[in-house]
Parts: structure tokens; C-alpha cells; sequence
């Protein structure tokens, strides 16, 4: 009876301590709850939000730069754009076990001096979907790509300067979107998602660049499925200006701040499924 008490405790001990390790790899607990504040998840530009991976969720943690975060759990859902704020905030889908129900759950990261400095859910219970499940251990699950495949095509070589229809896709610009529908029908057995996200440079007024992120996105999005891809997969959002890669100075001249800036002028893929 004593040494059945004393691995009941044992056992008990160990499950606390996996409990605790899901509910902190990538939560802290705010000290003043109200203090901490969430966008309307309306908001979002990238509407009911993605599945993400839960793996790559628990390996967030405080002192990451902003491009470690965007390796693990992608760029921010909502406008707040890239380098200035100091919060990001996501929307994330969690399986529920019950069929095909999900929920869908607001999560933010804090940044200070650069760096992750906290990470909240808007409720905390969403935390529990990070733990450990008995599935994971006992039963084999298909193959699913660990994280989003990501890939990124240049606007300027996808489309004619400050154009965005079907007619306007570049000679280059269809065989590298031929070549991408062929990898992803030859790569994947199910496609489960494929967000196409279209971004602008910082010339030209947000709500044109905004417009035209949308368009260019839509096109991308149409295409691919004229090449095979299943539509019910597919979706295209346009987030303007809101999310550059590099930053330029305006003391440039105007060819050579157009020349610098084209890194920000492109068309990202976010890809999930069953290889």
C-alpha cells in the first residue's frame, strides 16, 4: 500500500509538471489581467483566422526577435504592421476533438526592446490546447507538414508596374506560378489551406496600396485554381503597406528608393496539408 501511495504521488507529480509546461511555454500570466488589450477579432485581415500547428506554438517563449517569432507562428493576423509595434495579435483555430469543431482562440505577444517579452491568451483557457494529448503518444497520426510551407514570389516579376488583373501577369510570371501549382499538387495529398497574402511598397496612398494588395492577391489565388488547386482551399487577402521586410530612407532618389523598396512588393503563400 506504501509503495503504491508513493507512485501515485510520483505520477501525480509528473502530471502537474507537464501541466505546467503547457500552460507557460507560451503564456505568462499579466500581473493586472485588465491591463492587457485585444483588437476585435473582426478586425483581423486575415478573417476566421488559420490552424496553427501546436508544436511551433510551444517553442514561443520570451527574449525571441521578431523574425524568430515570424519563423514559429507567421506574421501577425491583424494591420499593426511589422517593425514599430509593440504588440502582434493572432487569431488560431484548436481542433476540439469533437468532429470537425473547432474554436478559435486571440492570442497576442508583447514585445520590449525588441524582443518577446510576454505572450497572452484573451482567454485563458485557450492555453489548455497547447497540452499534451493521449493521441499524440498512443496512436499514429497522417503526415502533416509541421508548420505553413512558405513561399514568396516578387509582385514585380509577377506583374506589369501597377497592375494587378490576369491579363497583366507577366510572361515569368506564369511560369512561376505554373511551376508553383505543380509543386503543390505533386507535393501534398490534401491540401488543407492555401492563403495567398499580397503586400505593397509604402509609395502611394494605404488605401490604394491596400486595393491593390487585394487585387494582386485575388488574381494569384484565381489563377492557381484554373491550374488544378481546389478552390474550397484557397484564399486571398491584401494587407497594403502594413507588413515590410526592409525599410528604405527618403533621402533616396525616387529610382533608387523604388529599387530599394522591392523586396516589400510581393505575393506570399502560407500552405497547409497532408504530404
Amino acid at each position: 500500500m506504501k509503495k503504491y501511495l508513493v507512485q501515485s504521488l510520483a505520477l501525480s507529480a509528473f502530471a502537474l509538471a507537464l501541466a505546467g509546461c503547457a500552460s507557460t511555454s507560451a503564456t505568462t500570466a499579466p500581473a493586472d489581467p485588465s491591463a492587457v488589450s485585444f483588437p476585435e477579432a473582426g478586425s483581423a485581415w486575415l478573417k476566421g483566422g488559420t490552424f496553427i500547428d501546436v508544436e511551433q506554438l510551444r517553442r514561443m517563449g520570451r527574449g525571441m526577435t521578431k523574425n524568430q517569432v515570424r519563423e514559429l507562428i507567421s506574421y501577425p493576423h491583424f494591420s499593426e504592421g511589422l517593425f514599430g509595434p509593440k504588440e502582434w495579435n493572432y487569431l488560431f483555430n484548436f481542433r476540439t476533438g469533437k468532429g470537425d469543431e473547432f474554436v478559435t482562440c486571440q492570442y497576442q505577444v508583447v514585445f520590449k526592446d525588441g524582443v518577446s517579452d510576454a505572450m497572452y491568451w484573451k482567454d485563458p483557457a485557450c492555453a489548455a490546447y497547447l497540452g499534451p494529448k493521449v493521441s499524440e503518444v498512443v496512436r499514429t497520426v497522417p503526415a502533416v507538414s509541421a508548420a505553413p510551407d512558405r513561399f514568396k514570389l516578387s509582385a514585380d516579376a509577377l506583374f506589369a508596374f501597377d497592375k494587378s488583373g490576369a491579363k497583366d501577369i507577366l510572361p515569368a510570371g506564369l511560369k512561376e506560378l505554373n511551376a508553383l501549382a505543380s509543386q503543390l499538387k505533386g507535393n501534398y495529398k490534401r491540401l488543407d489551406t492555401v492563403t495567398v497574402i499580397g503586400h505593397t511598397d509604402r509609395l502611394g496612398s494605404s488605401s490604394y496600396n491596400k486595393s491593390l494588395s487585394i487585387a494582386r492577391a485575388a488574381t494569384v489565388r484565381d489563377y492557381l485554381v484554373t491550374q488544378g488547386l481546389p478552390q474550397s482551399s484557397l484564399r486571398a487577402f491584401g494587407v497594403g503597406e502594413t507588413q515590410p521586410v526592409t525599410q528604405c530612407a527618403d533621402s533616396l532618389g525616387r529610382v533608387e528608393l523604388i529599387a530599394c523598396l522591392q523586396p516589400n512588393r510581393r505575393v506570399e503563400l502560407e500552405v497547409t496539408g497532408e504530404r
